[in-house]
């Protein structure tokens, strides 16, 4: 399914949650600048048909099992990986710029099992203090920021040195004609029909750019039996801020 835009609410607990503040970007983006309300309410529809139809619910539990301590989620949309967090995650802070979006997330924080705080924030400018989380998640959003290069290196700048990123993105796939219609649309109608969209972005290679150790990763479809769409074409796996030297 498309991945959800990535541009002030309240949080999903009272007061400031540790490791929040002003980062080195915090300034530089406003996190409030994503305004896509027709494509909100439609992804969080699909979003919720997805993780039956589709299998979304079963790729969630997989992404995230075995994470632990303090996990920042990058573009969290609707809230949908809210209840697939295991009990070992001390606390999710979720970033979403969506105002309508965010709003819905914070409804599903009241009901997670784990601690969420829910806040408004760009990729590019995240709203948390340097070396602040155990591990990231990127869950269908690289796609639609603006900035992949200075969102990785916000990746990069919170979390703390071995820290693990877990994502699962769509991109490129399918062979010729596939990524011939992938690549036609992100020229033309795509990005704005999805928010911002790009079909043809390349996950793994930007991690491995950004300095990111690559580890296992799975590329697959979705749905895994039925029709192919120019975004069924996923990856999921794991990576790593590489340790300090010495």
């Amino acid at each position: 399914m498309p991945s959800r835009p990535h541009g002030s609410s309240s949080s999903s607990r009272t007061g400031p949650g540790p490791g929040r503040g002003s980062g080195p970007g915090s300034g530089e983006v406003r996190g409030d600048d994503v305004r896509h309300p027709v494509f909100a309410r439609c992804y969080a529809r699909l979003g919720v048909a997805a993780e039956t139809c589709a299998g979304l619910a079963g790729v969630r539990d997989r992404l995230l099992a075995g994470l632990s301590g303090r996990v920042v989620e990058i573009g969290a949309g609707s809230g949908l990986n809210f209840a697939h967090y295991p009990a070992a995650v001390a606390e999710v802070v979720a970033i979403e710029p969506e105002r309508r979006l965010r709003q819905w997330a914070l409804e599903a924080a009241l009901r997670a099992e784990v601690p969420v705080d829910v806040v408004p924030g760009a990729a590019e400018a995240l709203p948390v203090e340097s070396e602040a989380f155990d591990a990231a998640v990127l869950s269908l959003v690289l796609c639609s920021v603006r900035d992949v290069e200075r969102a990785l290196a916000e990746l990069r700048r919170v979390l703390r040195p071995g820290g693990e990123v877990r994502f699962f993105e769509h991109g490129p796939g399918g062979g010729p004609a596939m990524l011939l219609t992938q690549r036609v649309l992100d020229r033309t109608v795509w990005p704005r029909l999805a928010g911002g969209c790009r079909l043809t972005r390349d996950t793994v290679g930007a991690l491995r750019e950004a300095g990111f150790e690559l580890g296992p990763y799975r590329r697959t479809t979705l749905p895994e039996h039925g029709p192919r769409w120019p975004f069924s074409y996923c990856v999921t796996g794991a990576a790593w801020r590489p340790p300090e030297p010495g």
